[in-house]
């Protein structure tokens, strides 16, 4: 086990990393304060995505909470003036402004590695919806989850209003957000927010064996770019859109060591050995997708 190399401008305060055998965990790590969600939060789980894609050895990510809480949502401490921009000392304009969020769940939707969510406890606000960006989400039976954005006064944010009716539809969404109400693990489960519930003590374990079947069987490259396939596909408006970069990837791939690998392994009843990495042979799909500039 090895720890994730942290870049020297910025030792992680507010997350930890360890990186076991191709599963990289982050843990959210401000338990006393229930892990709410600060700027140095924020830039540390960008730093953090960095690092994990220019890394060959991180297979799958792992996020998790220290202690009871996933994450509280946004840290209050500045009472009233927690979300008053102009107040804070930051941009007013919103040709400058960037909702913090926002900025961490778009970071996470280019992620090159598959990303899960072990929801161990409380994940309300931004602690929510910063999972909702990530591929598959498991949870604690002691977790409790609340888009609690209009009991605050405020809306819903880290992209939020795009990832939440993708993954459980507007019907689903709308009560949650218009209610702002906290609700348990099961009602996540039923709405479709998590994948499964599981006892406390069994959630890791759980989140580690999906990510061991990933990391264990699969082509790092073939990941990475289904992963986009499928997250990009949300936003083509045609069908043709991803008819082309799948046929590009196909075409790219066919003829690439791991598929001949991945063949040849299942042919030869055998674990496949694939060799291509991320860093320096993902082939680029998506000259159909390219991310329209803030105007």
């Amino acid at each position: 086990m090895r720890r994730l190399p942290k870049i020297p401008s910025m030792p992680y305060e507010h997350i930890a990393t360890e990186l076991s055998d191709g599963i990289l965990t982050i843990t959210l790590d401000r338990p006393e304060q229930l892990n709410a969600f600060t700027a140095t939060m924020q830039r540390e789980l960008i730093a953090a995505f960095d690092e994990a894609d220019a890394d060959d050895a991180v297979r799958v990510i792992v996020v998790t909470g220290r202690g009871r809480a996933f994450c509280a949502g946004a840290d209050l401490s500045a009472g009233p003036s927690t979300f008053d921009a102009g107040a804070r000392g930051r941009p007013a304009d919103i040709r400058e402004y960037r909702d913090g969020g926002g900025m961490v769940t778009l970071r996470i939707f280019e992620l090159k590695k598959p990303i899960i969510a072990a929801i161990n406890g409380p994940a309300v606000g931004v602690g929510v919806t910063m999972t909702l960006a990530m591929d598959v989400r498991l949870a604690s039976e002691n977790a409790r989850f609340g888009f609690v954005f209009a009991r605050r006064g405020i809306v819903p944010e880290a992209a939020s209003s795009w990832f939440l009716p993708r993954a459980v539809g507007i019907q689903q969404a709308m009560e949650w957000v218009a209610t702002g109400r906290v609700f348990d693990a099961q009602e996540a489960l039923r709405g479709r927010l998590v994948r499964s519930v599981h006892p406390p003590e069994e959630l890791l374990p759980a989140a580690y064996a999906l990510a061991r079947e990933i990391a264990d069987n699969t082509s790092a490259v073939s990941v990475a770019l289904s992963r986009q396939l499928l997250w990009r596909g949300l936003v083509a408006d045609h069908p043709m859109k991803a008819h082309m970069a799948d046929s590009r990837g196909i075409l790219i791939m066919g003829a690439s060591p791991d598929v001949k690998e991945g063949v040849a392994a299942f042919l030869e009843k055998r674990k496949p050995n694939f060799t291509m990495s991320v860093s320096k042979d993902l082939p680029d799909l998506f000259p159909f997708y390219k991310t329209p500039e803030f105007e």
